[in-house]
This record gives structure tokens, sequence and C-alpha cells, in this order.
């Protein structure tokens, strides 16, 4: 089974550092995960596994680890992971759900106005995802039950436009 890690364009480097660390890994392989791959943008962290490249291999815990900075799209990588760890941004957040892909969000704490927190948290409880904290990562990995994720609405265009017909009162 293969794990994806993103951090989108954010400097999130807590989020590369535990998804590298044993007991993260620990975590994923008891759960079957023997394939991660990290997207793991501006991260300082993995410096030193880049050098001429554009993509670092490695393997740790029995876990064969892709590491890359940025593709122009992402929507591949989501669609071969049964598993996705994300940064909480909301359009991440929608891709995945969308694709109905079980999704762990850790939010980055130090954003100025917690709004990913928010956003986790809410759709945590309407049962769409589990949202994690950094500490928290490997027991939430090792919690997950995909059988009790909740589906995700598929986008409704029509309710976006009732609502902008009765703004503008073309209703």
């Amino acid at each position: 089974m293969r794990a994806f890690v993103t951090v989108g364009s954010t400097h999130f480097d807590p989020l590369v550092q535990a998804s590298l660390s044993t007991p993260v890994l620990e975590s994923l392989r008891s759960r079957g995960y023997t394939e991660l791959t990290i997207q793991c943008g501006h991260s300082k962290i993995v410096q030193e596994l880049f050098s001429a490249q554009d993509v670092a291999t490695l393997t740790n815990a029995g876990v064969s680890i892709e590491v890359w900075r940025f593709k122009p799209t992402l929507r591949e990588d989501y669609a071969r992971a049964d598993l996705v760890i994300s940064h909480a941004g909301s359009g991440t957040i929608l891709d995945v759900l969308r694709l109905g892909k079980a999704l762990i969000v850790v939010p980055n704490p130090t954003l100025l106005d917690n709004h990913q927190e928010e956003l986790a948290n809410a759709l945590a409880d309407l049962g769409h995802l589990y949202s994690s904290s950094i500490p928290d990562l490997p027991g939430v990995i090792e919690r997950i039950d995909t059988r009790h994720i909740v589906p995700f609405p598929p986008f409704d265009g029509s309710r976006f436009r009732k609502l902008l017909d009765e703004e503008m009162g073309y209703v």
C-alpha cells in the first residue's frame, strides 16, 4: 500500500520531519504501507537528500520512500495513494476528499489565524477525515479506520449558482 504526504507550497518542516521519523514510518508499516511519497515543498529538512537530482529515494523501517519538491499537479499522486497525509490547505483537502481517499490532515500551527485547524476540526467532526497534530501523527495512523470515513458529498454547482442568483436579485 502507498501513502502520500504533501505540504503544498508552504514551509512545513515539522510535517516533513515527522513523516521521515521512525515512529511514523513504523506506524505506516504496521498498517501495511510499504511505499511513501513525500512532496516536501521548500523544506530545509531534506536538503541533504538532494544533490543535482530532483528526486531522492531511500528506505527506512521497511518503507520505500521517495521525496521531491514540486510537480505541476498532485492529482496523480492523490489517485495512486491509499492514504494521504497533508497540511490542512483547503484546496488539497477538497481535491483528496473528492477522490474518496483516506485523509489525515495536520494543521500548521504557525499560521497566523489558525484557519487550518478550524477547517480540519470541522471536517473531522463530520467524519470526512482525520485531524492530527505532529506529535499525535503515529497514533492517528494506527487508529485510522477507513470503514468509518463519511464520503464527502459530490460537487453541486447548482447550489452556488442559486446562492449567486439570490444574492444578485435574479430570484
